[in-house]
């Protein structure tokens, strides 16, 4: 079956009355304030990278509405998000500390200081394509707990155009259409697996089109529209917490900035592929949409976009009060049971280090 009818799938899904009708006008300036906020904590990044804050980042600058959309879309109380290093926005949208998610592009600690348990958001990596088999494994468990009453919980795993290239990103979707587990595969096409343009790196064009080849269920949707984004995720979770098994979610998005902070864009393309490539800009095409609405007028935005920096400039002090973890607990959090191994390399780290 192709994308296309599969989609079709997805659209038949029965929705509550409050997504049928949409979004209401508090959620519709929700979504823009969290735009707002993640676009202004996105820039001050690349900024505190500059100023020697921080050693390294990994700009999210032209996918806010992918990533808030999609982070909008699930229960924080009953489903799991699995992030790439460079979902900033989704931690954002799904309540994550920002200083405690920060903490890792300060190099104080891996994955984030964060309780990923409570948060019900992943720890984030480096590994291409890693999360992916983490979100499967974790939505099979759902399986086998058996639905609640509510459904399935559903894993959101995060993946970009490149990693989808992976190998580890093929084993994942196939076990997952075996075992009809419950998880959306996210991928935010944003044009290039570093320096590499998709259609250098992706066979057929598009990552959704591989999703018939699996038996599952795909939807291709504009990226740079945080409702359409909102609205597609949402009924890939409904179709997974039926127990209808796993749905590609393709946004089609654009990565207006560098692929990190120690990346020279300017070596692969030009700023004028830039302007011409990337579209209009997600936070100015909704924010025309809430106008014509009359959703929200200037003053709101005004508002919004200052309580944006503000919040920028109050996480930034957290990230410079954050100190150095005691290097203990690298022996820590390795194993459940501690192996005698893994106690001498404790005790002679010890000896050197502490000398005790």
């Amino acid at each position: 079956m192709a994308p296309r009818a599969l989609a079709a799938t997805l659209d038949t899904l029965p929705s509550s009355s409050a997504d049928a009708a949409g979004p209401g006008h508090d959620e519709l300036r929700d979504l823009y304030r969290m735009l707002s906020n993640v676009r202004q904590l996105d820039r001050d990044a690349v900024a505190w990278q500059r100023q020697g804050l921080i050693p390294g980042y990994a700009p999210m600058l032209g996918q806010e509405a992918a990533q808030v959309g999609a982070g909008a879309a699930v229960d924080r109380s009953r489903d799991f998000v699995f992030p790439t290093y460079r979902e900033m926005g989704v931690a954002y949208t799904f309540g994550v500390n920002m200083v405690e998610y920060m903490s890792t592009h300060k190099a104080i600690w891996h994955g984030g200081l964060y309780d990923s348990v409570a948060t019900r958001f992943a720890p984030f990596q480096a590994v291409v394509g890693g999360s992916v088999l983490h979100a499967v494994g974790w939505a099979h468990g759902q399986t086998l707990n058996g639905a609640s009453a509510g459904g399935l919980g559903v894993g959101l795993a995060f993946l970009g155009d490149g990693a989808s290239s992976q190998g580890d990103v093929h084993e994942a979707m196939n076990f997952a259409a075996i075992l009809k587990a419950p998880v959306i595969f996210f991928v935010q096409n944003n044009g290039w697996a570093i320096s590499v343009p998709t259609e250098q790196q992706v066979a057929g064009g598009s990552v959704a089109a591989r999703a018939a080849g699996y038996g599952m269920a795909a939807v291709r949707v504009d990226g740079n529209d945080v409702l359409a984004v909102l609205e597609a995720t949402r009924r890939a979770v409904a179709h997974a917490r039926a127990g209808l098994g796993p749905v590609v979610v393709e946004a089609m998005t654009y990565r207006r900035g560098p692929h990190s902070t120690s990346d020279d864009p300017g070596r692969y393309r030009t700023l004028d592929d830039e302007k011409i490539d990337g579209g209009e800009d997600p936070l100015s095409r909704f924010r025309a949409v809430l106008l014509a609405r009359g959703v929200a007028d200037e003053a709101f935005f005004a508002e919004a976009d200052a309580q944006a920096q503000h919040q920028a400039n109050d996480i930034r002090a957290g990230v410079v009060a954050l100190t150095s973890r005691p290097g203990s607990e690298m022996f820590d959090f390795v194993f459940q049971e501690s192996t005698p191994t893994l106690g001498a390399q404790a005790r002679q780290w010890r000896e050197e280090s502490e000398h005790v």
